[in-house]
């Protein structure tokens, strides 16, 4: 840090790929008041791919690499970063601690967690739980000290993405698209991060969604794609796309890019097409902390569906009535409403 002014920032959050794409726009928001300051980011391996297309992000640095190696290496390579402050977007003991070591002059994180009392010297009194913020104004106020300080909306936050570094799209995947048709993904499961609608209302939902009109397109792991196909998914569906297991997460978020639109529950994906512009339509459960409140896809096509109602049954698992009775009328009159309401988006038929 020179004369007082912050050089190099590390930002940790090494969770999953859907809470990586909702902290962007906080990155965006400090590049924007601090242009010249150099952005490292601490994640997952899985992640790399989202951080890298991101355009406030200089560095990223893989945790599962890091923690690989011995205490006094992890310490020297976090040493080596240069970092001025870090903030622990998701909270995690051993790099809280560890940035505690290596003297990081600045450490933030939340006053929730009682290892931060210990190892942060800047501690921001916040509940994600408790709040009626969405994620994404959450972050924010970890960052209060690089931002002017205002309550940011969510409408002005979309454009603090910067996902514009994509890889191009492999040509035999980019002939699939149709262009005279709304080319739609479906993404069916959730890797268990969320609670999911059903395969059985995603295979309805495909003969609602007519063949002259839509291009349908499935996405998933390979493990999900096995695991659609175990339960009869393309037999009881209409026509149909088969994607799961083909495209890296680099392909995927080109994919997404390329295509018109997505519907699935609270993932990854649903985030990545809100990012990019795309329709993007997210089923939710009317549960705390899982509710849309919180995690609702953000962008300038992105809406959701939620049951109104107060949902107790199924907080602890299991089944979720509340998701699966949502139906598949339901969802494909919603997104024709979003269809005809998003701006610049060609009307397919």
């Amino acid at each position: 840090m020179e004369n007082g002014r912050l050089k190099t920032l590390l930002i940790s959050r090494t969770d999953s790929i859907g809470d990586v794409v909702l902290t962007l726009p906080m990155l965006g928001v400090i590049k924007q008041s601090n242009p010249r300051i150099r952005i490292v980011f601490l994640g997952q391996s899985y992640t790399r791919p989202v951080a890298e297309a991101c355009i406030h992000i200089d560095d990223f640095i893989d945790w599962k690499q890091m923690a690989s190696q011995p205490p006094e290496e992890q310490l020297q390579q976090l040493k080596a970063i240069g970092a001025d402050a870090i903030i622990h977007v998701f909270p995690r003991q051993e790099i809280a601690r560890l940035a505690a070591r290596a003297k990081i002059p600045l450490r933030i994180g939340t006053s929730g967690r009682i290892y931060h009392l210990r190892t942060c010297n800047r501690l921001v009194v916040m509940s994600r739980k408790r709040s009626h913020l969405h994620e994404m104004q959450l972050n924010l106020k970890l960052a209060r000290q690089f931002i002017p300080h205002k309550q940011y909306l969510l409408p002005e936050l979309t454009r603090f993405y910067g996902l514009r570094h994509l890889s191009p799209l492999p040509s035999a995947v980019a002939d699939l698209l149709c262009h005279d048709k709304f080319n739609l993904i479906l993404h069916p499961k959730s890797k268990g991060s969320a609670r999911e609608w059903g395969i059985n209302n995603f295979a309805a939902l495909t003969h609602l969604l007519h063949a002259e009109k839509y291009r349908l397109f499935i996405t998933g792991t390979a493990e999900e794609g096995k695991l659609l196909r175990e339960t009869a998914f393309f037999k009881q569906a209409a026509e149909v796309i088969d994607l799961t297991g083909q495209l890296s997460l680099s392909e995927l978020m080109a994919f997404i890019a390329a295509a018109d639109g997505l519907i699935a529950a609270s993932t990854g994906p649903l985030h990545l097409a809100a990012a990019l512009g795309r329709v993007a339509l997210g089923i939710y459960p009317p549960i705390k902390p899982m509710h849309p409140g919180r995690w609702a896809p953000v962008g300038d096509k992105a809406d959701y569906l939620v049951a109104e109602k107060n949902c107790t049954k199924c907080r602890k698992g299991g089944k979720c009535t509340c998701m699966t009775d949502i139906s598949p009328q339901q969802v494909k009159q919603k997104l024709e409403q979003m269809i005809i309401s998003s701006p610049n988006i060609h009307n397919h038929g």
